[in-house]
């Protein structure tokens, strides 16, 4: 049997009244949008879990089913689905508003697919959860289910089980609904939202250390140390003797100690450096003779250790997957391994026939991690719905090229369409490809802003990811960015906990807040992303405009007032125009009231901040700050601080209230300050503290000791918002930097020069002929909001 740890908690069979039976056709209620329709030749359905569907008894309102002429008709408060009784097929939906859907899954918006490796652009992906039409449907008639005792098991019957989701544009409630029946996103770790060093390198033990020193040295916080495959034996054949074919050194258990001849010391160095670890796992080839833990292993399998016979990896054994965590892996872990690198690349067979190994790994590894109390963690490849489960995602070796970032942020959000919100990419890209600086910077750029940061490279020695190989400008740029992602983790992971408890995605498309614009689903737009309650990111994926020397991205600005981060400009929406920005800057845009925490804390520290930073973006707006105990009774032991803001003529009121919960997590005092980042700070008073400004001229207060469990009001007055740089200076820089002919830049500029109002300069850009690039920023700066 396998062991406690191993077995989820599942709960298949669904409520009497939930039900209506015809025949061969079950039809079950799941919400008044969600219905389970099954097929079965001998009338007997299936209530065991399936991988991805573990929970499907609930309590629905009263709803009706009937059989018409070969039709079953289901009605709930919201639906009423036709099937068509002979053969199970879901036909078509009307919903309450009277518009009519067939269940064909047109207009399904994707979902995600199960890697990126050897990618150089676009991939096709699989359908996901929503449709544009309307109706989506997850076929889940062929997945594996879950029996009592937690073991993987085939469906004994062909048939049908197919889950009709009729959501209309709901597809926030799509979503929701779908972790219902197959369970919430884990909170992941805090750790783990910082950012992650990896590289495909042969390190030394003093090597490493040396290279985590160098970068605590470049003030560059760092959260996770990965070592690849390299931190075990990888030349077995040579070094053993053995004569094992193939990729003979990707399995392993055993420390190379000519690499680290002191890994326990190594494992401890790193924690007291503030990195956690994970390291790599290739688990195809089981566990050979010559192997540390073989001895160990052999008797826990019922072998003799002499007889030195190999032990396959086994997905229908209890006892090799009992014995596989706790005398493989449990001792690494109590030594210093925080959670494993599952790199499995060897395929979908097992030993059970038609059990994909993937998805037993995924699922026994994510169970077991959470064995020591602490929040559980892996890294490894989406194994189909229901992987949300067991975060995060590995999405594999991609190429070093613009086509594979430029399709990374779509990637990135559509998966939210299946539930699949914490995908890690190679930043940086893996290997092949070209070394181009611009690209890198990006690259990183978008990691910042995407749900992990983790920079990796193949063993190549020219491919490294360390700011420093790049050119001293790029290198620059590249630290304070990474530096930002290490702030943010506030905000990441407030955002973490809102995707666990309420089933939204740190990156979600645009048509999940706009689902009606139609530019929301637009092309030419969907790189775009919402990040999180406050943030708007359109990634700069492509090469700079030589004309310009700036980089460029399509963008949609939907309805309301929107503030960039980094350049300060403010748009009015709904907008669609092109975004120009310098190397060093990419369009992340915060809504009117926005409300950013961030952490000052110095080093690789990650935890509740002694030193916290609010950026407000004034105008009405709430956010309330998450923070626990980062273990696995995180529930009970969690601390929420509610921060709004109210602005209401020239008078700008924050509060700050005290915080609920378990304060016990917090720091006693915390330093508190709070940055208005779109106020002019000149006219700005407060009866309650000081006002200053910090080293970018922002009005800023200052709170050094702050108590968390007794909260602050604040009282500003003249908030006004911080006036743009006229546009006519605007409309004369981008002039300035166009690279052309003199002469030809001054005819036109002709009509620019001597207008006086946007509305002539508006007229002079109608009546000048102007390259593509130049026309589109003059367009971009005319279109901003000057105040």
């Amino acid at each position: 049997m396998l062991k406690e740890a191993l077995r989820a908690r599942t709960a298949g069979t669904a409520k009497e009244k939930q039900i209506f039976i015809f025949g061969h056709c079950r039809l079950t209620v799941l919400t008044p949008r969600l219905i389970r329709v099954e097929h079965c030749s001998d009338g007997a359905f299936e209530d065991r879990a399936s991988t991805a569907v573990w929970f499907r008894a609930f309590d629905v309102p009263p709803c009706k089913a009937t059989l018409h002429r070969g039709t079953i008709t289901l009605t709930t408060p919201e639906i009423t689905l036709t099937v068509h009784a002979r053969t199970g097929t879901p036909q078509t939906v009307t919903f309450s508003n009277g518009k009519t859907a067939d269940c064909l899954n047109f207009g399904n918006l994707h979902g995600t697919c199960r890697t990126l490796d050897a990618t150089f652009g676009p991939v096709p992906l699989q359908d996901g959860l929503v449709s544009r039409d309307g109706v989506s449907l997850l076929d889940d008639s062929r997945s594996f289910l879950l029996d009592a005792d937690g073991r993987f098991c085939p469906r004994k019957r062909k048939g049908k089980d197919v889950y009709v989701f009729a959501y209309d544009h709901d597809y926030r409630a799509a979503i929701q609904d779908f972790y219902k029946i197959s369970g919430s996103v884990p909170l992941i770790p805090r750790f783990a939202l910082g950012v992650w060093w990896s590289r495909y390198h042969a390190y030394t033990q003093e090597e490493y250390l040396g290279l985590m020193k160098r970068f605590a040295a470049e003030n560059v916080p760092l959260t996770v140390a990965t070592v690849d495959m390299d931190w075990h034996w990888t030349d077995p054949n040579k070094r053993f003797g053995t004569h094992y074919k193939g990729k003979d050194g990707w399995t392993g258990y055993s420390w190379n100690t000519e690499l680290f001849p002191d890994y326990k010391a190594f494992l401890q160095d790193l924690h007291q450096m503030g990195l956690h670890t994970t390291v790599n796992l290739h688990p195809a080839d089981g566990v050979r003779a010559f192997e540390d833990p073989y001895p160990a292993m052999a008797k826990a399998m019922g072998l003799d250790p002499k007889s030195k016979q190999d032990i396959p990896f086994r997905c229908g054994s209890d006892t090799f997957w009992n014995a596989y965590f706790d005398v493989l892996h449990k001792p690494y872990e109590k030594e210093g391994v925080d959670f494993w690198w599952l790199d499995w690349q060897q395929g979908k067979k097992s030993d059970v026939p038609g059990l994909d190994p993937l998805v037993a790994l995924n699922h026994y590894h994510y169970l077991d991690n959470a064995e020591n109390g602490r929040l559980p963690l892996i890294l490894s490849r989406y194994s189909g719905p229901g992987a949300h489960r067991y975060p995060l995602g590995f999405s594999g070796d991609t190429a070093q090229s613009w086509r594979v970032l430029h399709f990374q942020p779509y990637f990135t959000a559509t998966a939210a369409n299946v539930g699949y919100t914490w995908w890690s990419h190679d930043i940086g890209g893996h290997y092949l490809g070209e070394r181009n600086e611009e690209l890198y910077l990006r690259w990183l750029q978008l990691g910042v802003f995407s749900p992990i940061l983790r920079l990796h490279s193949t063993s190549n020695d020219l491919m490294g990811k360390e700011p420093w190989r790049y050119r001293p400008d790029v290198c620059a740029a590249a630290k304070d960015w990474l530096r930002l992602r290490h702030r943010l983790i506030p905000y990441l992971y407030t955002m973490d906990a809102r995707t666990h408890r309420e089933g939204l995605a740190l990156c979600e498309p645009l048509y999940y807040a706009y689902p009606e614009a139609e530019e929301a689903y637009d092309k030419a737009y969907r790189n775009g992303y919402l990040f999180g309650s406050q943030l708007l990111v359109y990634p700069i994926t492509s090469p700079q405009k030589k004309q310009l020397g700036m980089g460029a991205v399509d963008a949609w600005i939907p309805p309301g007032r929107w503030t960039d981060l980094f350049t300060g400009a403010v748009y009015t929406g709904p907008l669609c125009l092109t975004l120009h920005r310098e190397l060093t800057e990419m369009p992340v845009l915060a809504k009117a009231g926005a409300i950013l925490p961030l952490s000052d804390d110095p080093g690789n520290a990650c935890g509740n901040p002694a030193a916290l930073t609010l950026w407000l973006y004034a105008g009405d707006g709430d956010f309330t700050l998450y923070e626990d105990n980062g273990q696995t009774d995180f529930d009970t032991h969690k601390a929420e601080t509610q921060i709004t803001q109210q602005l209401q003529g020239s008078t700008l009121t924050v509060t700050v209230a005290p915080t609920a919960g378990d304060c016990i997590v917090l720091p006693k005092k915390r330093q508190l300050t709070l940055v208005f980042k779109d106020l002019e700070p000149s006219v700005l008073t407060c009866a309650e503290a000081e006002v200053t400004q910090n080293a970018a001229g922002e009005a800023t207060v200052i709170l050094t000791d702050y108590d968390p469990t007794v909260g602050i009001q604040l009282h500003l007055q003249g908030a006004t918002y911080r006036k743009a740089v006229p546009v006519k200076a605007r409309v004369l820089n981008i002039f300035c930097r166009w690279q052309g002919s003199n002469a030809h830049k001054t005819q036109c500029y002709r009509l620019f020069k001597i207008a006086k109002t946007k509305e002539e300069l508006r007229r002079a850009l109608k009546r000048t002929r102007l390259p593509g690039t130049v026309r589109r920023a003059v367009e971009e700066t005319l279109l901003q909001t000057d105040a």
